[in-house]
């Protein structure tokens, strides 16, 4: 078992996020993409502007390395026809993968039509164009109970909707990493929280995203059935060492 091959290594920070300029902000991007072509990652994160850039750099490189983007990223409360416009235009952008960012305030203040309606619209627009779409729900800004319910929500849609030979590639992810949490709470994936997510999104994939720094932590996320691992310690993870990344 390869655990480069679970690794969406990432980089989603802008250049005010980081504190850099936007040159030596897409400086980093250029470098998180070598890193990924270097250490044959599954695939390489990136914010929607770069996804033309990471294409190019991996077709010249004769890479299979594959580009993945963030969709209404972080917060994911802007309308259905915004989700639809930044994943098509990605999807010109001949991007492999569209992680959406699921309107879960919307969810929690009791909106479930509409998330219902976000959920089948933009997955039915990324299969349809042969691409693999993740759904991220945010687990910081859930309880356990909101978990099960949103987990659930997605599969019985995608279940419902969608024939079985695509179930594969409709992910449920577990967070953005950005979500501002207190008192040193994780804002990232927890073994409960993807324990929960594998029992209620089932026969979805899961991806657990932000918070695996180690191989280790890798390892027992890939044992408990996570399908993707997005994080921006990939080449640590890798090497075997202790990233002090925030994701």
């Amino acid at each position: 078992m390869d655990v480069r091959q679970y690794l969406d290594s990432t980089y989603l920070k802008t250049a005010e996020q980081a504190g850099l300029t936007l040159a030596k902000n897409k400086e980093v991007v250029v470098n998180a993409i070598q890193e990924a072509i270097d250490n044959n990652f599954k695939l390489i994160m990136i914010r929607p502007e770069f996804v033309k850039l990471a294409k190019q750099m991996i077709k010249e490189a004769s890479s299979k390395v594959t580009v993945g983007t963030v969709i209404d990223f972080p917060k994911g409360d802007n309308s259905i026809e915004f989700k639809l416009a930044e994943a098509t235009k990605a999807i010109k952008d001949k991007v492999d993968d569209l992680d959406f960012v699921l309107d879960y305030e919307a969810f929690k203040r009791g909106e479930i039509d509409l998330v219902k309606d976000q959920v089948l619209a933009c997955t039915r627009l990324g299969l349809e164009n042969n691409k693999i779409v993740k759904w991220i729900i945010e687990i910081a800004a859930l309880d356990n109970a909101q978990i099960i319910q949103l987990s659930a929500l997605i599969k019985n849609i995608v279940v419902a909707n969608f024939k079985e030979n695509e179930y594969e590639h409709v992910f449920v992810k577990s967070s953005t990493g950005f979500y501002p949490t207190k008192d040193g709470k994780p804002n990232g994936a927890t073994f409960e929280a993807v324990k929960i997510m594998l029992e209620n999104s089932c026969p979805l994939p899961v991806k657990a995203a932000g918070g695996v720094r180690t191989y280790e932590e890798a390892m027992e996320m890939i044992k408990l059935g996570v399908k993707r691992i997005g994080t921006s310690s990939a080449k640590a993870i890798v090497n075997g060492e202790v990233s002090q990344s925030e994701y």
